[in-house]
């Protein structure tokens, strides 16, 4: 009776170290697969023959909308207090111009034809702010692999894991540099003098 027991419980300890495995994957998953999403998109974009920028930019757009809280992007790159103090009007301003420039961004970076190579890492790691956790993707090429590291910090909202930051090199922030340009715009031109900012630099992306 009493071996009976023990190989019951060595049964049932080996089914909860399955079941928790399983979950721990389960939940690995859900954090990558907004990053594999965007990956593939741009990886197909670039590999593609045809369409011209507005045709790329309405297939890459969604994916974005996906993979991204570009809302709190955009609170991180303008500062936190600085945001709050901007009309509901200005926020959503601003926020449709920061999209389409967050999109033609990646277009001008990801051309056709750029050959660019990513690698998915399938290692989720936590950031050491709040419960934010890390994936990384490496982009090179054929003779420069693994190439550059690209770290996205991720959140998760409402169930859904979202990019609140890119990290590149693994340090060097995204937002922070953003916050660095659009601060001395927003001095000087206000609101409208970085709608105005974006929406050049989205028509130069468009152009290149």
């Amino acid at each position: 009776m009493i071996k009976f027991r023990l190989s019951t419980l060595s049964a049932f300890a080996f089914g909860a170290a399955l079941s928790f495995s399983g979950v721990a994957a389960h939940a690995q998953t859900a954090v990558t697969t907004p990053i594999q999403a965007l990956d593939q998109a741009l990886d197909s974009i670039q590999q593609e023959g045809s369409g011209n920028f507005t045709q790329r930019s309405a297939k890459l757009t969604p994916v974005v909308d996906q993979a991204y809280d570009l809302e709190t992007v955009l609170r991180s790159s303008v500062g936190a207090s600085r945001y709050m103090q901007l009309s509901a009007d200005e926020k959503q301003q601003l926020l449709s111009v920061f999209r389409e420039y967050t999109v033609a961004r990646y277009l001008s970076s990801f051309k056709r034809g750029a050959g660019a190579k990513f690698t998915l890492s399938s290692d989720v790691r936590p950031s050491p702010v709040g419960s934010d956790q890390i994936v990384t993707t490496h982009i090179g090429s054929d003779e420069n692999m693994p190439g550059t590291e690209i770290d996205y910090v991720m959140r998760q909202e409402n169930g859904s894991w979202k990019i609140v930051d890119v990290l590149l090199e693994g340090h060097i922030s995204q937002a922070a540099a953003q916050r660095s340009d659009f601060g001395s715009t927003l001095s000087s031109g206000g609101v409208n003098g970085l709608i105005a900012v974006l929406n050049k630099k989205v028509k130069t992306f468009a152009e290149d």
